[in-house]
């Protein structure tokens, strides 16, 4: 079975773009962490995330610069704003030619929309741009859905996809099952794009479950990161 310590790409900026409830802000954050941990290089996240209000990429700020990323979103009383602010470090980290940038995209097309905006910068950039699929979300349970999403998020992004990520889930129900159902849609339809499937993603314990089976995808394993403001008044509580 394929290692799944460590998920590496060659292209200097990886960019994360899904569907409403695709979990792909958790990817992206995770995905961010694990490669601090890896690389050398200095290291960026960009939030272009201006439609879902609770999970943000700029939410786990604190914890990213403790691994030495940066973290680059609007700043002040734009922090909360659902408008598509670009700030001018954001297309400085795209044009620059050091460094590996990670940026996290709304959900759907309205949010791919902000990355058109950087249609010219990206263009002469090194990129990957990956479809996170999550097939228990309504508009991505089949592959003629998911590729409308694809499609519907390629138009708005002036961007193609270079491939998939499999993250499946039910949240807290999520069972090696899940995962596996969602290898098998997403596997449909990284053949029908023509693009491939990079790798799956699943809750470290749900994961560390598959390690027996015999799976040629690359598992990636996600510590829960994104919590909602609920949640991290809870969790503060429980600390004092």
């Amino acid at each position: 079975m394929t290692d799944r310590s460590y998920i590496s790409f060659d292209k200097r900026i990886v960019i994360f773009a899904g569907a409403y409830g695709s979990g792909k802000t958790e990817v992206a954050v995770n995905y961010a962490i694990q490669l601090a941990q890896h690389s050398e290089d200095p290291i960026s996240i960009i939030d272009l995330d201006i439609v879902n209000p609770y999970f943000r990429s700029r939410e786990a700020a604190l914890e990213m610069e403790t691994y030495g990323i940066r973290p680059i979103n609007p700043l002040g009383e734009q922090t909360f704003a659902d408008l598509p602010i670009i700030v001018p470090q954001i297309r400085a980290s795209i044009e620059s030619s050091s460094g590996r940038v990670i940026i996290d995209v709304g959900g759907d097309d309205l949010g791919a929309r902000v990355l058109s905006s950087m249609h010219d910068a990206l263009e002469t950039a090194q990129y990957e741009f990956l479809m996170v699929l999550n097939a228990n979300r309504p508009f991505t349970s089949t592959v003629d859905g998911a590729l409308k999403m694809m499609h519907d998020i390629e138009t708005s992004a002036r961007l193609n996809f270079t491939g998939i990520v499999s993250n499946t889930h039910l949240i807290g129900e999520t069972t090696p099952q899940t995962i596996l159902d969602g290898i098998a849609l997403a596997q449909a339809v990284a053949v029908r794009a023509e693009i491939p499937l990079v790798f799956a993603s699943g809750m470290d314990e749900v994961i560390a479950k598959l390690e027996n089976k015999n799976i040629s995808t690359p598992l990636f394993s996600l510590s829960r990161r994104m919590l909602k403001p609920w949640e991290h008044a809870s969790s503060t509580a429980k600390n004092h």
